[in-house]
């Protein structure tokens, strides 16, 4: 982690880049800082030289020396040097040139407080070896605005707020407070997922998948047999009474296989044809049973009754003899 800002009043004696001290940080201002860097989506670049600020006047370019991720920004007040920190990540060029010891200095650029000398914001930082004041490390601070009117601060608390859906005339310290409250939330809402990710399910309240698609398959084939069964009884006995022909057969069968509710409303709406009654099967067993011997009414009703196929009664009067 790198300091980014001292704590407390500073002052640049030798003079910095532009602007005026003295400044001031303390936990509150930083609390400020941290919050208006985290809302924005882009990281805190770290130039040469200041050439970012240089670069409209010398038209040169400002490469990168490093970036500074704002998610990262953290206030310090222990050990010896507290202060408004940041995790930086260097360049390759850059590292090599801290490697040999040619920079020294860090250097903010910073909007603040014409009338107290608040820090506002963190805008970005440069390299260098000029620094201003006496700080190891940290080098002068380089104000880009020499004012910035509280009417500035005050639209950007207003954003603020109004993102967080919080009333406008909420302080900085509530809305500073709602946001800690939202990620304190936001971690327990992600501790509570990470705990349901890695807790085995109860075999008590849950059923492998295959084997629910296993019993969907069997109820089916199940389902699937009692309606070729039902259609099947269905059209002997339309055939026997002659509400079915011989040539509605196949038709009545395919039907039953498929809609075995429309093959029963069709026969519970057809008329019998008494001239058709016995002569389809001759008072026998309809075709496709084998060609086995003849049924009586009174048997024609025990298989009604029980609920058998005529060609099933008489298969089991084969086996009884």
């Amino acid at each position: 982690m790198q300091r980014l800002f001292p704590a407390g009043r500073f002052d640049a004696p030798r003079g910095a880049m532009r602007g005026a001290g003295p400044w001031f940080m303390d936990a509150g201002i930083a609390a400020q800082v941290i919050a208006r860097a985290a809302s924005r989506s882009t990281r805190i670049p770290i130039d040469y030289e200041h050439q970012i600020l240089m670069s409209a006047e010398n038209g040169q370019p400002a490469p990168a020396a490093g970036w500074v991720d704002p998610k990262t920004l953290v206030w310090r007040e222990d050990g010896d040097e507290p202060g408004l920190y940041g995790e930086v990540k260097w360049t390759a060029r850059a590292t090599a040139l801290l490697d040999a010891d040619e920079y020294a200095y860090l250097s903010p650029v910073f909007p603040y407080d014409g009338e107290t000398g608040a820090v506002l914001d963190l805008l970005h930082v440069a390299l260098t070896n000029t620094p201003a004041i006496d700080e190891p490390i940290l080098a002068a601070m380089s104000a880009r605005y020499t004012t910035t009117p509280k009417e500035d601060s005050m639209e950007l608390l207003k954003k603020l707020l109004a993102a967080l859906g919080l009333p406008e005339a909420t302080s900085e310290a509530d809305a500073l407070a709602g946001v800690a409250a939202l990620k304190t939330k936001a971690d327990g809402a992600q501790a509570e997922i990470a705990a349901l990710k890695g807790a085995a399910p109860d075999p008590a309240k849950f059923v492998p998948i295959e084997a629910v698609q296993g019993l969907q398959s069997q109820l089916a084939a199940l389902a699937g047999r009692i309606n070729d069964d039902e259609a099947g009884r269905l059209i002997d006995a339309a055939m026997v009474d002659g509400r079915l022909t011989e040539d509605l057969r196949e038709w009545a069968v395919s039907l039953g296989k498929s809609n075995v509710a429309a093959l029963k409303e069709y026969i519970a709406k057809a008329q019998p044809i008494a001239a058709l009654k016995g002569m389809q099967t001759q008072d026998k067993q309809p075709s496709g049973t084998g060609g086995q011997g003849s049924l009586s009414a009174a048997e024609l009703g025990v298989c009604k009754a029980l609920g058998l196929r005529p060609e099933e009664y008489v298969k089991g009067k084969e086996v009884a003899k």
